[in-house]
């Protein structure tokens, strides 16, 4: 066998969770289809060697041990089952002699923490089987592809192992969309409060959205390439009727990542005028508070002067010095304020 996907390997391999394995199996045709659940690898090999299509779903990717065995019950290559283990994968597809390895990120979003949560999918897809591999710490969006299998008489029935590639990857693509119209909701809700009454919380949920958006835009991007390879590629199991939804499925993560970047360019946008919202407050109120103190400042120079403590002070024993000193203030605060609106400074 031979790979022809470079590789990059990291010194210290992280292991996936060790949790009870759910193999669910979907052995079908366009006639009948058996479905099985179970916890034993056995159950799934022996599925291998028949005529019809056969889906192994495997919840939790399964320890060492066990993996080592499904390997050679279905004639995996050893690296094939490292990088399976290996939950932290960058999307990529590699081809071998009689089977197609890819691995990309299934997104779902967790509401209360509002946090996008990531899980790793690889699929091994031969001529007559398909093996899928979950991490199993998040949601699952392959229950749309179980319900055309159960159907009769769906393109999904009448199809190989290609097609129900193509359909594994299209839920997890249409489920991209699903965050993004959450995003959407968010940013609406954001700009919306920062029009009416703009917090510096508003501040703090417009960074934790872009940081969500970015990691979005990180998951999805290689696996345009991913798809770009399985639908230019000379490989004999993807077949010509599958390639044009391929291809429907790259212009769909291509809007994904067009859309993340709007969103950020967005929210870039939102944060500046936060920003200029604040600072045009600011100078709102220096502004108001730079009049208040310049109508003032004659007034306290005409109260002080005459607070001095001399004998002889113009006005002081004139029973109108009082009030002349009231009216002078009175017509100086009138022309100030007179002034400043003619300037269009109030």
């Amino acid at each position: 066998m031979s790979v022809t996907a470079t590789r990059r390997r990291s010194a210290a391999r992280p292991r996936a969770p060790q949790a009870k394995n759910k193999i669910t199996i979907f052995d079908y045709n366009a006639k009948r289809v058996e479905e099985l659940e179970t916890d034993k690898i056995q159950d799934g090999i022996k599925y291998k060697n028949l005529k019809s299509v056969t889906w192994v779903n495997i919840d939790n990717v399964p320890p060492a041990k066990l993996l080592q065995e499904l390997g050679l019950g279905f004639s995996l290559h050893p690296v094939v089952l490292e990088d399976i283990e290996n939950i932290n994968q960058r999307p990529k597809v590699e081809t071998l002699d009689d089977y197609i390895y890819v691995v990309f990120k299934m997104l779902t979003l967790d509401e209360p923490g509002r946090k996008i949560k990531t899980e790793q999918v690889s699929l091994v897809i031969a001529a007559k089987f398909l093996l899928s591999f979950q991490q199993g710490v998040t949601g699952d969006t392959f229950e749309p592809v179980r319900r055309l299998i159960r159907q009769d008489g769906t393109r999904t029935r009448g199809s190989g192992t290609d097609y129900l590639a193509y359909e594994l990857i299209e839920s997890v693509v249409a489920n991209y969309f699903s965050i993004l119209e959450k995003f959407g909701e968010r940013i609406e809700a954001i700009e919306e409060e920062l029009l009416k009454n703009p917090r510096p919380r508003t501040v703090r949920s417009i960074h934790h959205l872009k940081r969500e958006i970015l990691y979005l835009r990180k998951s999805v991007w290689p696996l345009r390439e991913v798809i770009n390879v399985l639908e230019r590629g000379d490989w004999p199991l993807i077949q010509k009727s599958t390639r044009i939804y391929l291809r429907d499925v790259y212009d769909r993560v291509v809007q994904v990542i067009d859309t993340t970047e709007g969103y950020r360019d967005l929210l870039a946008g939102m944060l500046d005028l936060y920003l200029s919202g604040v600072s045009n407050r600011t100078n709102a109120v220096v502004k108001m508070l730079t009049i208040i103190t310049t109508i003032f400042m004659p007034l306290s120079f005409l109260a002080g002067l005459y607070g001095m403590n001399f004998a002889y002070i113009p006005g002081v024993d004139s029973p109108y010095g009082f009030p002349a000193m009231l009216a002078v203030m009175a017509a100086i605060l009138s022309g100030m304020i007179m002034y400043f609106r003619r300037k269009q400074w109030l």
